[in-house]
Formats: structure tokens, sequence, C-alpha cells
């Protein structure tokens, strides 16, 4: 019995043991022992997973026909399978407020849907570990001043240490994509709340990005920042100058102002 790789779900199925299992090895799972793995399809890195004693497995699967397969073949997974839209979930609930990992070969046409999530729902996540298009998890990994960086570096980074673990061509998979994977850990920073409002942290960020060619002074204009708060510095480098925590410092900049006000 195999799984279809079905186009609409994103699912290229890997096919190499090895990879499977370096990529399961990257979960640290240190201080909490419930992971949830998100569209496992056939298993593959399932099993390793399973392997580990010290983690309390759980998966989470749209495809109906990779469920019954599960069902089928991890006895061990039984009743430990959601058979829903990941996106969907409401993850305060599913572990009753349990710390817990995610984990996964994340299928591309909603990764970054899967890690805004995450964000949002970092008071539960220490830790995530998982596959990407390489060009997503460079995104999520570089640091200011590439072209590569951008929102979800900054508002990732904020809240994560992220590691660019290693590459994944597309010879090991089933049906191969046509661009590289990439394998990322993201580990939780001990102070993961900001020192400054969160929402008006990530409209900051958003409305820097998307005029990322003009300096900030400029793309920032529609918040109705000062002409004095225009002369600082970081207002007059682009976006892609400015880290995580300059984001923080500028956010802090515009609250005062706005408190004043």
């Amino acid at each position: 019995m195999n799984v279809k790789a079905k186009k609409h779900l994103g699912q290229h199925f890997l096919k190499d043991e090895n990879i499977a299992k370096k990529i399961a090895d990257s979960l640290k799972a240190e201080n909490y022992n419930k992971v949830l793995e998100i569209g496992p399809g056939m298993g593959v890195l399932t099993k390793y997973l399973l392997e580990r004693k010290n983690l309390d497995v759980y998966v989470v699967e749209i495809d109906t026909e990779s469920v019954a397969y599960l069902q089928s073949f991890f006895s061990l997974l039984r009743n430990k399978i959601f058979s829903e839209n990941f996106l969907k979930m409401d993850l305060k609930a599913i572990f009753n407020g349990e710390q817990f990992g995610i984990f996964g070969n994340f299928p591309y046409n909603i990764s970054t849907q899967i890690v805004f999530k995450t964000l949002e729902n970092r008071a539960l996540i220490p830790e995530f570990s998982g596959m990407f298009q390489k060009e997503v998890a460079e995104r999520i990994a570089e640091k200011a001043g590439s072209k590569k960086y951008g929102i979800l570096s900054v508002l990732t980074q904020a809240f994560y240490d992220v590691e660019y673990l290693f590459t994944v061509p597309p010879s090991v998979f089933n049906p191969p994509p046509k661009v590289d994977s990439g394998v990322i850990r993201l580990t939780r920073k001990e102070n993961y709340t900001l020192p400054v409002d969160e929402k008006l942290f990530f409209r900051v960020v958003k409305t820097a990005f998307n005029q990322r060619r003009k300096m900030l002074r400029v793309s920032l204009k529609s918040m109705g920042i000062s002409d004095n708060l225009k002369q600082k510095e970081f207002l007059k480098q682009r976006p892609e100058q400015l880290s995580y925590l300059d984001f923080i410092q500028l956010t802090k900049w515009i609250e005062d102002e706005k408190k004043v006000n």
C-alpha cells in the first residue's frame, strides 16, 4: 500500500532513509516530550521520532489516504492522529496547554503560514524543526544586510534563535520538487515576550518591508511618525539594514511618541 503524492497538497515524499533520520535527529526535545509532526505522509520521518523513547509523538495529516496508511502501519500512533488542517487547529487545546515541539517536512504551499501560526503560539512551542523550500528556510535564517532578509526573518528571530542546518537535493524525493530544500531549527528565546506592543511591532516591520527599497522615514510615513523621529539614524536606513533588536527599538520610539500625543 502506497500513498500517491497530491500536487494540491504540496506533497513530496522523502525516500532517503539517512536524510530522514538526520532530519528527525534535528529535534533536540529538551525540557518537553510532546511532539506534533505536520504532514507525515507515509511516516518516513515519523518512524525515527517513534524510536526516541523520550518523545510522545502525535501527527496532523489532512490527506485521508495518508491517514489510512498511518493507521494501518503505525500502531504506536493509535489515537494520536489529527485528521485535519493544521492551520485551523486550536493549539492551546490539543495538549491542554502543555509545551510541545513542532516538526515536519512542511508542504511548500503553506510553510510560511505554519511559521506564522507557530509565532502566534510561541508560548506553547519551545522548539520547531523541519524541512522547507530552501529559499524559505534561508529567508527565515537570514541576518540583516541581505536581500533575502525580510518580514519572516525579523518576526521569527524576535522570538526564536534560528539555525540553518543543511540542504536537501530534489533527487531524494518522490516526486522530486523543482528546487532544493533546507532544514532549519528554531529554539525559543528565554525571553520571548517583547518589551513593546506586539501588534505595533508586527505593523512596523510589515509596513517597513512593504517598501523595502525606500528609507524608513519614507516607508513609515503612513504611521504618522514625527519629524524629530525621522532624523534618527535608523530612519535613514532601509529596512533590510535593521536587526530585529533595531526594529524593537524603533517600535519603542513610535510607541513613546503615541503616548505623548
